[in-house]
């Protein structure tokens, strides 16, 4: 007899690795990498080094012993309480919000540059906003239809990217490089690179999202580490490749955040009738597997703020599901009108597509940065307070490598949110510093109204309970 709880899962191990590639694979991160130069490739080097790896370790430990409903959220509760645990979720979730507006600009510059040249500035952010609420509705139909957008994402992702990085190396080879990779030019330009190690940061992130699903899980405790080591090595190799491939083919200072991949495929492709309409359906497969993107990272996060309001920690609003297959319907709807909005408000503020670009990415990336700080804490906190837990997969070398590890990752974290502000030798862009940091004191001071609103109506139904069996 089947349990009230119970059901068939919908996730396999196959759908688990794809997923966790879509999460962490970004077409678009080839992009921003690329714009640091050929310095890219050494301090991806770095970063893979000192926080891809250790954080996907931490993340694997904690994702198989705790492999509960609502992933981040969970540590982070059962390490700290309900209080963090709700606002790590809120931060977690609204940086989804603050991010889809830079995804989407970035959409609408690559369709410009391929398909309509003369689009303006907001006619591409309301393409935007048309993209946020598809996202959305893909958010709100059952998860074995849903799963095949980011299911189908991920090869085309493989696609674009060995693309750029073979004709790219060709191109190369053929024409001369657009670029010196040699190792010492890297060295000669380092300080280049440290504006763009929050980028690069910001793509290693993501491992941790498919554990919000671990309900619909075949064999979590196996499942989880296996995609997530697969998915990591294959998303390293992948991004090293493919920005190798752009900066091969394009000069470093001809690089626009928003339009260089087209840019890359002309140069590539273009010349001939044939090579501009192999160049045009790479560009719509780009376009694709950035609204795959999204929909991978909202439905993870939408599902784990609806958990959180099902625990009485958020407004019940985001825990509005389909009654048949508990799709998280008011999250989503949230999650695209807020979405929305932010990219209306900043593109007043904005006086090109890369401008508006880099200030949503700047804002959302903050946001996004923090609750990976609290989830490293809570490794350390659960490590310690509940040893007893069984770990099918533990961090290698004990646990004095863990804490190292750990404490390895909220120093890169943290000074990846410094240089969003801030770089070294370089002045304070008092405007960006206004316009971002306003924006993330805005949303955490929301979050902890929200917070704190969520246990007082938590602490009055607990009170109603305890009256109405006084009286019985």
């Amino acid at each position: 007899m089947s349990t009230p709880n119970s059901h068939n899962k919908t996730l396999t191990t196959t759908d688990v690795t794809l997923y966790t590639v879509s999460a962490i694979l970004l077409v678009d991160q080839i992009a921003m990498s690329a714009a640091v130069g050929p310095s890219a490739i050494f301090w991806w080097i770095v970063v893979l080094a000192i926080f891809f790896i250790p954080n996907t370790l931490i993340t694997a430990e904690l994702g198989t012993a705790y492999p509960q409903q609502g992933g981040i959220y969970a540590w982070i509760r059962d390490a700290f309480g309900t209080r963090w645990g709700a606002r790590i979720t809120w931060l977690y979730w609204i940086n989804i919000a603050l991010w889809m507006p830079a995804v989407y600009i970035m959409f609408a510059g690559i369709y410009s540059a391929l398909f309509a040249p003369e689009m303006s500035l907001w006619s591409q952010i309301g393409l935007g906003v048309a993209l946020c609420f598809l996202t959305g509705w893909a958010n709100c139909i059952s998860l074995d239809k849903s799963k095949w957008i980011p299911n189908l994402g991920t090869p085309v992702k493989f696609l674009i990217i060995m693309t750029l990085g073979i004709a790219g190396l060709m191109y190369g080879l053929k024409n001369g490089f657009a670029n010196d990779f040699g190792f010492s030019q890297a060295l000669d330009n380092l300080d280049e690179g440290l504006a763009f190690i929050p980028v690069i940061v910001y793509g290693c992130l993501g491992v941790e999202l498919i554990c919000a699903e671990s309900d619909e899980i075949r064999n979590p405790k196996k499942a989880i580490p296996r995609a997530m080591m697969i998915a990591g090595l294959m998303t390293a190799a992948l991004y090293i490749f493919g920005t190798a491939g752009v900066l091969a083919a394009v000069p470093a200072e001809d690089i626009d955040m928003i339009d260089i991949l087209a840019v890359t495929l002309k140069e590539l492709f273009g010349g001939s009738e044939l090579g501009n309409s192999f160049a045009l359906v790479i560009g719509g497969l780009t376009l694709f597997t950035l609204f795959s993107t999204m929909v991978t990272w909202t439905l993870g996060g939408n599902r784990a703020v609806a958990e959180a309001a099902d625990e009485k920690e958020m407004p019940a609003v985001f825990g509005l599901s389909h009654p048949k297959h508990k799709a998280p319907i008011g999250a989503a709807m949230l999650t695209s009108l807020i979405s929305a909005a932010i990219m209306v408000l900043y593109g007043f503020m904005a006086n090109n597509a890369e401008e508006l670009f880099w200030t949503l990415f700047s804002f959302s990336a903050i946001i996004f940065l923090m609750p990976y700080i609290g989830m490293h804490f809570a490794f350390i906190k659960l490590r310690a307070t509940d040893s007893q837990t069984p770990r099918p997969f533990r961090v290698p070398g004990g646990a004095l490598t863990g804490l190292l590890l750990s404490l390895l990752c909220i120093a890169v974290l943290a000074l990846a949110i410094l240089l969003f502000f801030w770089v070294p030798g370089e002045p304070l862009d008092l405007v960006l510093l206004a316009q971002v940091g306003g924006g993330v004191l805005g949303t955490l001071v929301v979050g902890e109204i929200l917070v704190r609103r969520g246990e007082r109506l938590k602490r009055q139904a607990q009170q109603k309970l305890r009256t109405t069996e006084g009286s019985a």
